[in-house]
């Protein structure tokens, strides 16, 4: 028989939303949906389920996360949200001066240098500890044996895993890159859709940490191997930086939309960018989505919102306009008078004083969990640990060399961050968790999705379906291959630089779980631009 393109879909088709009562795991990876959806038919919860298959990622989906990236969760759980922020700071040691000694103007994107403490372990073994019912053990098995006995490559996994092989082979000519090529493309090539791929370091390294809740990793013999490694490529992190390590426990935030509470992680995330543009939007009644004026205030107060987040987003306590201040009605009210016909060139304001992977879980008690991680840039910096399947992440990348900056590099400290956990809920109780990857798209999707559900009556699959846009800069606006043309044209008479974009993959990837209040029935959306799936009993 002969091959099948596995890329080619030349016919539309349709996903219908999942529906079930005792458990719901969404993702974008069915082996790791099957994974959560084990630990709920164990007798775990919503949590257990979060962690497996968030272990599991690290696994079947290595081009967007790993074990040395970064997590946040939000966490529903008898009656409250909690949210937990697993973003680890820059090494002690590193300064903008040291990094400008080695040659550099601005963060490099491979290599040590951006390299920042992994929190993936940590937000492991703290949601285990707090909320979970089984095992850190038990709980990453799944992910265990996947590493172990290998797994077939799905066809988005594959196209993006080719992608960055044959962008790294270009780039990643140096000798401390070798354990890359090693682990991830072991036969001279990376692996092909429908070929089965094994890391057994990396199963090696998910037993430790599940057999010591994550202390091997920050205090233990991974802890070794990962400061060995930095030592011999003169990287700044050390043991101590991981020693040091905690993850936070932190009081999520939100705005009102039309009823609803919208809820993000507060910074160091970039939450606040989608909260900001949904307050603006307050003041306007949307009537109809498939309207030029509709797609032109999204897009105008978008803008504004991303431009004042890349200005004053970063770790807290650095930040000089807290978020209170971002997120007043008198500072909205401020960005919307500047929305009228014509596109705007955005700049940022002046508020008053005062590749990522993202899963979803929900349980029969009513636990609901919307989780994310990531090593930024797809595979992250290049690196890998020796004979550990440990990816580490180039989060540092987004520190700035400006000592002027808000969000400038400094040795302990936290940078502005792009991934984002969402969960909405409506007059106190639970609506569920939703959240939409990829870099700069995510407070973007965030407000698409919110507005498709909350405004259109969207329900969770369709909200995910709908076409989607992304602000690049300036003007510059791109849009998927079947977003509307009589809108885009209008948006273009409007001012707007439209460009259609061929590769969904710029678009992010999304999951979102309803839940009704009345009858605790769940309902499920997946992303229909990757290997999404949905596993429900």
């Amino acid at each position: 028989m002969k091959a099948f393109d596995y890329l080619n879909y030349p016919y539309p088709s349709q996903r219908m939303t999942a529906v079930a009562n005792r458990g719901m795991v969404a993702t974008s990876q069915p082996l790791a949906s099957q994974a959560g959806l084990e630990m709920l038919k164990k007798g775990g919860n919503a949590i257990d389920a979060a962690i497996a298959t968030a272990a599991a990622l690290t696994v079947v989906e290595p081009t967007s996360n790993g074990i040395g990236g970064d997590a946040f969760a939000l966490v529903w759980t008898k009656g409250k949200l909690h949210g937990l922020n697993s973003s680890g700071p820059a090494p002690g040691k590193i300064s903008i001066e040291k990094v400008k000694e080695r040659g550099y103007a601005s963060m490099p994107k491979f290599g040590w240098l951006p390299v920042t403490v992994p929190g993936v372990p940590a937000a492991w073994a703290a949601l285990s500890e707090r909320f979970g019912k089984l095992s850190l053990t038990e709980v990453l098995q799944p992910a265990i044996d996947y590493a172990a006995d290998g797994y077939p490559i799905s066809p988005v996994l594959g196209k993006f895993w080719k992608s960055a092989y044959n962008k790294f082979k270009q780039v990643l000519t140096d000798e401390e890159f070798k354990h890359w090529f090693e682990t991830f493309a072991p036969d001279g090539r990376p692996p092909e859709i429908g070929e089965v791929w094994k890391s057994p370091g990396h199963a090696a390294t998910l037993r430790s940490i599940a057999s010591t809740n994550a202390e091997s990793f920050y205090r233990g013999e991974l802890a070794d191997k990962i400061a060995a490694f930095s030592q011999s490529g003169q990287g700044f992190l050390e043991k101590s930086d991981l020693e040091g390590y905690k993850p936070e426990w932190v009081n999520p935030i939100s705005v009102r939309y039309r009823g609803y509470d919208v809820w993000e992680i507060p910074p160091n995330g970039q939450g606040l960018i989608a909260l900001m543009a949904l307050n603006t939007l307050t003041g306007y009644t949307f009537d109809e989505k498939e309207s030029v004026d509709t797609y032109h205030k999204q897009l105008e107060a978008m803008k504004l919102a991303f431009k004042d987040g890349k200005q004053y987003i970063t770790e807290k306590e650095h930040m000089t306009h807290p978020v209170e201040d971002l997120l007043s009605a008198t500072y909205a009210e401020q960005r919307r008078a500047l929305i009228g016909e014509q596109a705007l060139t955005p700049e940022p304001g002046n508020p008053p004083k005062g590749g990522t992977v993202y899963l979803a879980t929900a349980d029969q008690e009513g636990n609901m969990v919307s989780f994310i991680q990531s090593n930024y840039m797809g595979f992250g910096s290049g690196l890998v640990v020796p004979g550990t399947g440990i990816a580490l992440q180039n989060r540092g990348h987004d520190f700035s060399l400006d000592s002027a900056h808000e969000n400038a590099l400094a040795g302990g400290k936290r940078t502005y961050h792009t991934i984002i956990p969402g969960f909405l809920t409506k007059d106190g109780q639970a609506v569920g968790p939703f959240g939409v990857m990829g870099g700069y798209m995510q407070p973007q999707g965030h407000l698409q999705v919110i507005m498709n559900t909350v405004d259109f009556h969207l329900n969770p699959q369709a909200a995910l379906d709908a076409p989607r846009w992304q602000w690049i800069e300036g003007k510059k606006i791109i849009v998927e291959p079947h977003f509307p043309t009589p809108i885009a044209e209008g948006l273009s008479r409007k001012g707007h630089h439209i460009q259609i974009e061929l590769e969904k993959g710029a678009f992010g990837r999304g999951q979102a779980i309803w839940r009704d209040p009345e009858t605790g029935t769940l309902y499920g959306g997946t992303e229909s631009r990757t290997d999404g799936s949905i596993a429900v009993f």
